[in-house]
Formats: structure tokens, C-alpha cells, sequence
């Protein structure tokens, strides 16, 4: 009886927890709405939403160490996936843009956060636009900001990588002049496994779930060095898997492609 108390007494702290973030969140989103929209007056790029992303990784609970040197466009970055947490980690230690599937624009709030870090939707199921997905891409790398793809295509389980698809690679294969192509590693260390989203988990369930998550998580970013580019795009693939897996604590690269 008395462990089941504690259980009972576990989930409700938790759920306390998720709603005091949640409210964290909103309250956040409040108050950097308005001047972010103002900024944005002219065409004028906002520094608000890194902000933002920063903002709200540390009320979810998230303290990032960065570590090597700064991303600095054009950059096309490649980062290991576990979590939407990743997201927020990445775009506020780093104000880079992502590449996302194309269903998130639509997604309610969710798609206009993401649209005004200047997100880059592909509809990786559409084959027939394989080309003009990988021309976007590379006109998005010339933006004023890092890009950053997840090559696994969905998150993983915290203690293997997935494949790395090299599809995406094509927009640097080659690379225009003066363009780097950086490997990231996101280490939750022993955490991964528990940060992970997977296993038919619904994205409701896994927010509530981080949201209510007791204490602080420790997340190493590490800003590997550039990789050699050229005209294999598996070569590169395989080339940032090894330097990512080589990076973590908390995973080991998947067998190669």
C-alpha cells in the first residue's frame, strides 16, 4: 500500500510539474510575441525566436553546454535526433533554422513557431519532388543562418542512432563555394534513453511526460569539426554518423549504410 501511495503521490507531483511548465511556456510565448512582431516591422529578420527556444528549454528543466565553434552560414549542419526537445536545445545555443517534415506547418502554433525561425518543409514521402527539395535546401543554406537537418528522419531511442538517410545531403553534394557542412552531437548522456521519443508514444503523452520530469537535464552540444565535401552524399552520411556516434556517451552509431 505504501508504495502504491508513493506511486499515486509521484504522478501527481508530476503532473503539477507539467502544468507549471506548461504555464511557463505560455506565459513565455506572451511576452516575446510582441516585440519579436515588431522587430519583424521592414522585412527585418527577429532576434526573438533563438530567444524563445533558449527561454524555453531552461523552463522545461534543460542546461545546455556548448561546446567548438560557433555555426556561422552558410552552414548546412547535421544533428543526431531524439527529441522535439532537440529543437529547442539547438535553435536557442545556436539560432540555426531546420529542415521538417512538411505536416508540422500545419500543425496549430506549433507550425507558426516553427515558421518564424524560418523552419524549411520537405514532404520526404514525395518522390517526384525529390529535386526541388534538395534545390530549396540548398537556397536555404544561403540564408543568413545555419540549417540543420536530422538524417535519421524521426527520432531514435536515446541508445542507437538510426540509419543516416542521405537524401537530404544532395543540396551539398557539392557544396557551393564557402559552404560548411558541420556534424552535431545532442548528448543527454544517461538521459537519453528516458528523452526519447519512440515506440508509438503519442506526442501529447511524451510532452506530459518531459513537461512533468522531475529535476534539471544536463545536455551536452557539441559543434563538431567540418567535414570533407564532395560529391558522395553517402560518403557524407556515413562520414557524420561515425563523427557524431564517436561524440556521445549516450549512443553508438547504427551499422553503415
Amino acid at each position: 500500500m505504501a508504495s502504491l501511495a508513493i506511486a499515486a503521490a509521484d504522478r501527481s507531483s508530476s503532473r503539477w510539474r507539467a502544468a507549471l511548465r506548461l504555464g511557463g511556456l505560455l506565459g513565455l510565448l506572451l511576452l516575446m510575441v510582441p516585440p519579436h512582431l515588431i522587430a519583424k516591422i521592414g522585412g527585418r529578420r527577429s532576434p526573438w525566436p533563438p530567444r524563445f527556444l533558449a527561454a524555453a528549454a531552461r523552463i522545461i528543466g534543460v542546461r545546455a553546454t556548448v561546446e567548438g565553434a560557433p555555426l556561422t552560414p552558410p552552414t548546412l549542419a547535421i544533428a543526431n535526433h531524439l527529441s522535439w526537445l532537440d529543437i529547442l536545445i539547438l535553435g536557442g545555443a545556436t539560432g540555426t533554422a531546420f529542415v521538417s517534415k512538411a505536416d508540422i506547418a500545419s500543425a496549430p502554433l506549433v507550425g507558426w513557431l516553427a515558421n518564424q525561425n524560418h523552419t524549411l518543409y520537405v514532404e520526404r514521402a514525395d518522390r517526384s519532388d525529390a529535386h526541388g527539395q534538395v534545390r530549396r535546401i540548398a537556397e536555404g543554406i544561403e540564408r543568413d543562418m545555419p540549417l540543420t537537418i536530422f538524417p535519421e528522419g524521426t527520432t531514435g531511442d536515446g541508445r542507437t542512432m538510426l540509419p543516416f538517410r542521405p537524401t537530404l545531403l544532395a543540396a551539398v553534394a557539392p557544396a557551393a563555394p564557402g559552404t560548411a557542412v558541420r556534424p552535431i552531437a545532442i548528448d543527454y548522456g544517461a538521459s537519453g534513453p528516458g528523452i526519447a521519443w519512440h515506440s508509438g508514444e503519442s506526442g501529447v503523452d511524451n510532452a506530459l511526460r518531459l513537461l512533468g520530469r522531475r529535476g534539471t537535464l544536463q545536455v551536452t552540444v557539441r559543434l563538431l569539426d567540418e567535414l570533407p565535401v564532395g560529391e558522395d552524399r553517402k560518403a557524407m552520411a556515413r562520414d557524420a554518423q561515425a563523427a557524431i556516434g564517436a561524440a556521445l556517451t549516450s549512443a553508438m552509431p547504427s551499422t553503415a549504410l
